[in-house]
C-alpha cells in the first residue's frame, strides 16, 4: 500500500470526502473536486449525482456529480454493503454532509431518490439515533415550527418512515433542527450529529 492509499484508508478519512491523489487514480484521469449546493462555509451541504461504482475492498463509493465531477467517498462497511446490495451504477444519489472545518467533511446520509415509495431512513450508524421531522414553513425547511416537530428513535440497523417534508438526525442524547428536505426514496444514515 503506498502513502496515498494509507491516507485514503486511514481512520481520519472515515465518512469524509477522499481527496487524495489516489482518488484521481482510482477514478481515471478526471478532475477531482467537490460540487456542493446550499450551506455556508461550515454547514450542511449536499452533492447530487449518479452512482458510478462501489468498491467493497476500499469501503469506497464513487459518484459523478451533476456538474460532471468524479467524487470518491469512504464509509463504514455496513453503509457500503447496503449500497452495493441495493443500488446499481447510474442510480441517482445525494450525499448529505456537514462541513466541519475547511478540510473536514462528515457525511450524515446517502440518499437514493425514488428507491422507496415513502421517505425511508435506514440507521447504519451502529447505535440508536433520533430522527426528527417537521412540515415545511412557507415552502422551506430553513425554519421548522418547533411545535410541529415529530421524533422517532431508530435502533441500530432499524428503519423509519416519515411523511413530513423536513428531517434531521442526531444521537439520542442530542437534538437537531429538521432542516434537510425530505424526498421520496431511501436514505442511509451514516452518522447523526448536530
Amino acid at each position: 500500500m503506498n502513502h496515498d492509499e494509507g491516507d485514503l484508508m486511514s481512520d481520519r478519512s472515515r465518512r469524509r470526502l477522499a481527496v487524495s491523489p489516489l482518488a484521481g487514480l482510482l477514478l481515471g484521469a478526471a478532475t477531482f473536486g467537490l460540487a456542493a449546493q446550499g450551506g455556508e462555509a461550515t454547514g450542511k451541504k449536499s452533492v447530487y449525482g449518479k452512482l458510478e461504482r462501489v468498491d467493497k475492498s476500499l469501503n469506497g463509493v464513487f459518484m459523478r456529480s451533476d456538474e460532471g465531477k468524479r467524487l470518491a467517498w469512504r464509509f463504514d462497511r455496513p453503509v457500503v454493503e447496503a449500497i452495493d446490495e441495493s443500488q446499481k451504477p447510474g442510480d441517482p444519489m445525494i450525499v448529505i454532509y456537514r462541513q466541519i472545518s475547511s478540510n473536514e467533511k462528515r457525511v450524515t446520509a446517502i440518499a437514493f431518490p425514488g428507491s422507496a415509495e415513502t421517505p425511508t431512513y435506514v440507521n447504519l450508524t451502529g447505535s440508536r439515533v433520533l430522527l426528527r421531522s417537521a412540515p415545511m414553513v412557507d415552502g422551506s425547511c430553513a425554519s421548522p415550527n418547533p411545535d410541529q416537530v415529530q421524533e422517532s428513535i431508530i435502533p441500530a440497523g432499524g428503519r423509519a418512515d416519515t411523511s413530513e417534508a423536513c428531517w434531521c438526525c442526531a444521537t439520542t442524547d442530542q437534538t437537531c433542527l429538521p432542516t434537510n428536505k425530505t424526498g421520496l426514496g431511501r436514505a442511509l444514515l451514516a452518522a447523526c450529529f448536530e
